[in-house]
Parts: C-alpha cells; structure tokens; sequence
C-alpha cells in the first residue's frame, strides 16, 4: 500500500456553476505537478482562466501564468490568515484574527490597503504578518469584484 494525495480542480464558470476538472493521484505535490496539471487542462480545451486560488506552494503561480498568462493568481484567505496566526501568541490570536478581517472584506483595493495600514499600526509586534500581506502586492494584482471574490477559497467546494 502507498500513501497518496489526490488533488482535484474546479473550475467556476462565469455564471457561478461548479465543475471539477479532474482528478490526479500523485506521490508529492511541487510546481512541476502543477505545470502539467496545467498544460493536461489547456490541452482538454481549457481556455482561460480568470482566477486561479492557490494555497501558497512555492512555484505554483509562475506554473499558472506560464500556461495561463492572463490569470490572476490570488492566495487562499484560509491560508493567509493561518498563516498569519503563526506568529500570534495564543492569547492574542482571537484579537487579531478579528483584525485581519477588514483587509480581506474590504470591498477595493485601496480599502484594503488602509486596512492593512491599520493593521500594520495596531499590531507592530507583529511586523512579519504585514510582511506576509505586503508580498501580495504585485503589479498584476487586482481586486476581483465581491460575488467572484466570495467563492475564491480553496476549502469551500460544497
């Protein structure tokens, strides 16, 4: 017996109808997985992707834009605040989970940025947490609208 993951794509289509992808068996997850994850995708008649929700692997967005250039490549909230909450001592990890809470609700770019400016001021201790959002900030990086925003969770298929 072999111990292994099974990873599944789905895809949301433009009216907000769910559709898995596939399904791919594989020993290790790492970026070249992913590539040809990818490329299988684009080679079954995939055309575009708008928005691709990603967990944080190292190599997996430059995959995405080499097979799909124009998406946008958006990091999973529920990851990003876990691993913000990494840095929190248990005591203040209720608080500032809370706080995290208007940067990504925010309903724009520029509310976010206050946001996490806000954030950033009020929980200076924690100054690698504003280091981990920062990183999100990328010349490509743009503001879905809320509906398409709400369902980018890597968690939430049901």
């Amino acid at each position: 017996m072999e111990n292994r993951a099974v990873y599944v794509a789905l895809g949301v289509d433009l009216e907000g109808h769910k559709e898995v992808l596939g399904l791919w068996s594989s020993g290790n997850e790492g970026a070249k997985f992913w590539l040809s994850v990818l490329t299988e995708l684009r080679n079954r008649g995939v055309k575009d992707m708008l928005i691709v929700c990603v967990d944080g692997l190292k190599g997996f967005p430059q995959a995405i834009e080499t097979v799909f250039p124009l998406a946008q490549v958006q990091l999973c909230i529920v990851h990003l605040v876990r691993a913000s909450l990494n840095y929190v001592n248990w005591k203040e990890r209720k608080q500032v989970a809370a706080d995290l809470k208007p940067i990504y609700r925010a309903a724009t770019a520029v509310e976010a940025e206050m946001n996490l400016e806000s954030f950033m001021v009020r929980w200076d201790k924690y100054k690698a947490i504003g280091k981990l959002w920062n990183l999100l900030r990328t010349p490509r990086a743009k503001t879905a609208s809320t509906p398409a925003r709400t369902c980018c969770y890597t968690l939430n298929i049901g």
